[in-house]
């Protein structure tokens, strides 16, 4: 075959059957022709022309590179019949490849096409360069194959064109001149074969000279497959299998002179002429091929119109069914089901396949309750299921006998399938991509109608190499999908319903048209004081950098926010780390902390959209008006924190501005579908949440993703709350004791009083003794859960020792981890704070 560089024509030629003759094949070796090989890119220019093509064309590789291809070769004149394409038998009388070629060459056909004609070109010498008195003219018989390339590179078309004078046969052959035309064998493209053709490994060798993309092995595979089935399968992306198919019905010469020395025989010995020996059956056979080719480009267009794995499963058993087949069964991989990576090695007979459609013409109900979808099953080694998966082949059964049937059916316990498959065709195709078995179909045939043949198991593997193509491309973004929303679920927070003196909700969309993972995040913070901080952020920007900014930006705010920072300082923090992390960092982010106690908002913004506050007493909603600030990470801006009364039973809701932004919609619009939404009474937080995204999700264009959180402030009762305060002396662990069990018992809490008093005498003890001059501070607030604080004005935590059988020192929060159901530390403005929760007991 012909490669990039200018090797002899001698060297790079296909082989043939027997010598050839004319201008060209006078200079060839006996039983090989010169093969003009162009590829085409998809501007429409030439980017390979072989010695061949300058042979065959005239035309130097040097002036061909880089120019239009329809500037290059001939395609004027019209389209041959359809019988003569397909045969190769007549020629067009006319200069020129035909329109054919031309439609190829425009992108017009996205199959395979083939021709014949006859050519005026300039006279060739041996080399290509011009003879002894300079150029002349000669007619060239041409056959040419154009094939669309599809895969990742540049190559649109594969051109190749053979002068017919080398595949004419000698005048030994004993052939008739008259049936010139009819004498050509089946040429594949590329290369000429017979089945007893020895120099295959040969072939598999050179094949990438043509190819560069494919490997030697892949070469070897595609020869083993064209010398068993007589028409190639190429290859042209560097994963995945793309089967390109020419029209393979074209019978070989040694078939049709077979056919006719046994018809010739039949009738000298007084016999009918069966139908198959006949031209008329030679005329069914192109019929045929017509009629699985035309299949094939049908069932091409029908499947991988989504990216939805079960919609493509259901689009490959639909396309199938009735036209090839009654019953199609589909399994697939358990790996390619759940979503995971792709499947390594080859199955065997613990692999569990999942059954994931069975599209059939049977009465409706008859296959449900024998073969449910859904069921999972291995397959032993016996079984032709067990055959397609390991060798990846398709394996034909021309009628599934007694004993196959009941090999079969003894997988199905307490199940007899074999009414439904005994006395039928049956052809099992393999589901491939990558050269891995991902999983397989079973086509059956009603006893009635025609059993699978050859044909049929050509065009049942081309089919599931297409299949498994489009399964593979699903998988592969349900397998993307699924990771992508592992990510997001990861780094976005699992906030408790409640938290003090509040109930909490929260939801988050994925984008739904610029990727599944995104910046936005919500989170919820406990602090001291019975405080809860409320975040909501967006990183700008889109994918996996955004996310995990976000992941690092959020990681951020629950620190600041465990050091008890004033909302703006705590932003002016963030801003300083986001320009230290670099200045892709930017991100708005709105930061509001509810106390409660005092029935307080304290809020401040950075470039964020604003929140939206429905007061309880009368439903009304409204935008708070808030600093704007700048987002984080553009720097040197001040951040401002306002105050804002709230009463029990107010709903603070917080969001992205994916939710309220469409394109070429002014954000207004959104803000105010916003607040109206979220004004409409619910049963439920959750309710009132899904509210809100139906109100604002139906507009359509929205392509961010969404974070939303809503909090409905419930204050917690003056009558809830005890403090005290306690002079820096160790007589007052005593007088905190007394006060902490007489609330409790006010409280009606007696059975929490014994625990809570001892931990409390161990936090006020430690208190007092590093406390420098502030009193310590004691407070009990009974909510959800009984909660403790004591604070004081030292910054150093305490941290947890260990204490040995006499040591003093270190009990105390030993004590404090045994009892409590839950107790932390944080630092304050003016010391820090130690608290421990207890359950309240159930009434």
């Amino acid at each position: 075959m012909e490669h990039g560089s200018d090797r002899g024509t001698e060297r790079d030629t296909p082989p043939s059957h027997g010598a050839g003759n004319g201008a060209v094949a006078e200079h060839a070796p006996a039983g090989r022709i010169p093969l003009a090989v162009v590829v085409v890119d998809r501007s429409g220019l030439v980017s390979h022309w072989s010695t061949g093509a300058r042979r065959l064309f005239g035309v130097p590789k040097e002036e061909a590179i880089g120019r239009p291809a329809v500037d290059l070769l001939p395609v004027s004149g019209v389209l041959p019949e359809e019988d003569e394409v397909l045969s190769y038998g007549a020629y067009s009388a006319y200069d020129g490849l035909g329109p054919g070629l031309e439609s190829s060459l425009d992108g017009g056909l996205s199959y395979p096409a083939a021709g014949r004609a006859r050519l005026t070109v300039p006279e060739r010498s041996e080399r290509g360069a011009p003879p002894p008195g300079g150029w002349g003219s000669d007619r060239v018989d041409v056959l040419w194959w154009a094939y669309p390339l599809v895969g990742p590179g540049e190559e649109r078309l594969l051109v190749l064109a053979a002068d017919t004078a080398g595949l004419r046969p000698d005048e030994s052959d004993g052939t008739d001149g008259a049936d010139d035309d009819m004498a050509f064998e089946r040429i594949a493209p590329a290369f000429a074969l017979h089945t007893d053709f020895p120099g295959a490994e040969e072939l598999a060798r050179r094949l990438p000279e043509i190819l560069p993309s494919m490997s030697v092995d892949e070469g070897a595979r595609i020869v083993a497959q064209v010398l068993e089935l007589g028409y190639p399968v190429l290859e042209f992306s560097q994963n995945d299998r793309v089967p390109v198919t020419p029209d393979w019905g074209v019978p070989r010469r040694a078939e049709r002179r077979a056919r006719r020395e046994r018809a010739a025989q039949a009738a000298a010995e007084g016999l009918p002429v069966p139908r198959e020996l006949t031209d008329e059956g030679e005329d069914l056979e192109y019929a045929a091929v017509r009629e699985h080719l035309e299949f094939l480009n049908e069932v091409s267009g029908r499947i991988g119109t989504s990216l939805d794995l079960s919609h493509t499963i259901i689009e490959v058993s639909k396309a199938v069914v009735p036209r090839f087949t009654d019953v199609a069964g589909t399994y697939l991989r358990e790996q390619v089901v759940a979503g995971e990576g792709f499947p390594e090695g080859v199955p065997d007979t613990t692999t569990m396949w999942h059954r994931v459609a069975v599209e059939h013409t049977d009465e409706p109900g008859r296959w449900d309750d024998v073969v449910p979808v859904g069921e999972a099953m291995p397959f032993p080694a016996h079984t032709p299921f067990f055959q397609c998966m390991t060798t990846g082949e398709p394996v034909l059964v021309p009628r599934i006998s007694e004993a196959m049937g009941h090999a079969i059916a003894s997988q199905f316990e307490k199940r007899d399938i074999r009414p439904l498959i005994n006395n039928r065709s049956m052809l099992v195709v393999p589901l491939k991509a990558r050269n891995v078995v991902l999983g397989f179909m079973i086509l059956l045939r009603h006893p009635e109608r025609a059993e699978f043949n050859d044909m049929d198991r050509v065009t049942g593997a081309e089919l599931a190499a297409r299949a498994g193509l489009v399964l593979d491309n699903a998988r592969m973004y349900t397998y993307q999908e699924s990771v992508a929303e592992t990510l997001q679920d990861s780094m976005l927070p699992h906030i408790p319903p409640r938290m003090a003196g509040c109930d909490i909700a929260t939801r988050y969309l994925p984008g739904t048209l610029l990727g599944r993972v995104g910046g936005d995040w919500f989170d919820s913070v406990k602090l001291p004081g019975a405080r809860t901080a409320l975040v909501v952020g967006d990183v700008m920007g889109h994918g996996l950098n955004s996310a995990a900014m976000m992941g690092q930006l959020r990681t951020a705010v629950q620190t600041m926010a465990a050091l008890d920072l004033p909302p703006a300082q705590l932003l002016r923090n963030l801003d300083d780390l986001a320009q230290r992390l670099g200045d892709s960092y930017l991100a708005t982010c709105l930061y509001a902390v509810y106390d409660p106690i005092a029935g307080e908002l304290h809020i401040a913004n950075a470039g964020h959209i604003p929140p939206v506050l429905v007061r309880a007493e009368d439903g009304r909603s409204e935008l708070l008006d808030l600093p704007t600030g700048a987002p984080i990470g553009v720097g040197g801006v001040p951040f401002e924190a306002v105050r804002v009364r709230v009463e029990p039973g107010d709903r603070i809701v917080m969001c992205t501005d994916g939710l309220v932004e469409v394109r070429g919609e002014d954000i207004g619009v959104g803000l105010a579908t916003l607040s109206e939404s979220a004004a409409h009474p619910a049963a439920s937080m959750d309710d009132a949440c899904d509210a809100i995204i139906r109100a604002l999700n139906t507009r359509g264009g929205r392509k961010d993703d969404v974070a939303l959180l809503m909090a409905r402030l419930n204050g917690i009762d003056e009558d809830d709350v005890a403090e005290w305060r306690f002079a820096l002396d160790p007589a007052e662990v005593a007088r905190a004791r007394a006060a902490v069990r007489e609330r409790l018992h006010e409280w009606g809490l007696p059975k929490l009083a014994d625990n809570a008093e001892l931990m409390v005498s161990e936090l006020v003890t430690n208190a007092v003794r590093h406390s420098h001059s502030r009193p310590v501070e004691l407070r009990l607030v009974r909510g959800d859960t009984l909660l403790c604080e004591v604070d004081d004005d030292d910054h150093e935590l305490p941290t947890l020792l260990s204490a040995g059988a006499t040591e003093a020192l270190g009990r105390g929060l030993r004590v404090v981890t045994t009892l409590a159901r839950e107790w932390g530390t944080s630092r304050t403005k003016d010391g820090k704070t130690v608290w421990f929760e207890l359950g309240l007991p159930r009434r």
